[in-house]
């Protein structure tokens, strides 16, 4: 079933050109000041996360019903692990910050990244590698 490895590769796709090229792009543009990059950054990474819930569902029925492993249960796995984190710790707390900065907090804009901030960019690296392995996985198994 070839459901499996879309929606991995899809999703890796999304994870790459939003997290790692959009994101810290739209800061360079002219124009583009703190707060406005993070109100951009806020309605981007609420469509990216909708979306990656969604193709973890794509996973989890594609696991289901078609060829699995236990490497490709484990992979699925962590990214529910991984997505959990993010939504459930990391936003939140990059919210409050990003409120800070929105609301005319100036030390925001001057502060160096947050630890949450740091830790994001890390599982998203995470997620690339394990999002890159199940595609690859998932093509194999149905080979």
């Amino acid at each position: 079933m070839i459901v499996l490895p879309a929606a991995a590769f899809i999703w890796l796709g999304m994870v790459l050109a939003i997290s790692f090229l959009e994101a810290p792009l739209k800061f360079r543009a002219p124009g583009v000041t703190v707060p406005l990059g993070l109100g951009i950054g806020r309605i981007v990474f609420a469509a990216l996360n909708r979306a990656e819930l969604a193709l973890l569902l794509v996973v989890g029925v594609a696991l289901a019903v078609g060829p699995r492993t236990p490497a490709l249960v484990g992979m699925a796995a962590a990214l529910a692990v991984l997505l959990g984190v993010q939504l459930g710790f990391l936003r939140p707390a990059l919210r409050r910050r990003s409120d800070q900065v929105l609301a005319g907090d100036d030390t925001g804009t001057e502060a160096p990244r947050s630890r949450h901030h740091l830790v994001y960019i890390a599982l998203e690296a995470v997620k690339v590698v394990v999002l890159a392995a199940l595609g690859a996985a998932a093509l194999v198994a149905i080979a």
